[in-house]
């Protein structure tokens, strides 16, 4: 069976995640719908990672196996035909080898979290960022995520719920920018625990108002206790938006 390399963008806002889910209307059981009415075939569409409710992304990777082979175009054109009119994209269809798998071939994974920091409600941006109205220090945020980066048991920023193995993760790179009012936190790493970015992010930006110092977000680390954790950050603002292979 021919394998497919898919590009995907969603607005997950109206999605219960990525997963499939009973009764559930998942960013997943959409693509595995449309790929059914175009083959025939109930196929699973497997993807790079599994966003939570809510999570956008720019470019999820995922692949799925097809009966027979179809020009590139055609099945990225048929999926989005299919895909409407849910906010889902395939931007892009590609043929890849048997072995290529979206989730276990990944070695880097990109995150982006939006926080629009103003005073004024969000208009054209609900349910696409995080307005934080408290004015953020964004040199003490970024100073303060340096103490997260390397290899860390992460337990205080995993979800109780996170069925990851072991909470030990390398964290590549976690940014911290302003332009304007838009406030960037960008993370990088091979693979992430569920809830870890937003658990990071809710916790920098106790930094970024005064409520804590880079002191403070150690020893959250240090103590590898969810209750540690700072404010988790609504999903709203966290887009997947690369995975490298």
């Amino acid at each position: 069976m021919p394998r497919y390399k898919l590009i995907i963008e969603y607005d997950g806002a109206p999605f219960c995640g990525w997963q499939i889910q009973a009764d559930q209307m998942t960013v997943q059981g959409a693509l595995t719908a449309a790929v059914e009415a175009l083959t025939g075939d109930k196929v699973l569409v497997q993807g790079a990672g599994r966003t939570d409710a809510g999570v956008h992304a720019r470019a999820q990777v995922a692949h799925v196996d097809l009966a027979r082979e179809w020009r590139t175009d055609t099945v990225r054109d048929a999926l989005n035909a299919h895909l409407r009119p849910h906010p889902v994209a395939v931007l892009s269809a590609e043929r890849v080898s048997d072995d290529f798998n979206a989730r276990m071939s990944a070695v880097k994974r990109h995150y982006l979290y939006r926080i629009i920091n103003r005073r004024a409600d969000l208009t054209l941006e609900v349910g696409h960022a995080w307005r934080v109205p408290k004015p953020l220090d964004v040199a003490r945020m970024h100073d303060a995520a340096q103490r997260l980066v390397g290899k860390h048991d992460f337990t205080t920023f995993r979800s109780t719920e996170c069925q990851a193995a072991s909470p030990v993760k390398t964290l590549d790179q976690l940014d911290v920018v302003r332009d304007g009012e838009h406030v960037h936190v960008i993370a990088s790493a091979r693979s992430f625990l569920h809830n870890q970015v937003r658990s990071m992010v809710g916790s920098l930006v106790a930094v970024g108002d005064g409520k804590w110092t880079a002191d403070d977000l150690s020893a959250a680390l240090e103590a590898r206790d969810r209750t540690a954790c700072g404010q988790v950050a609504p999903p709203d603002g966290l887009y997947l938006m690369k995975v490298d292979y």
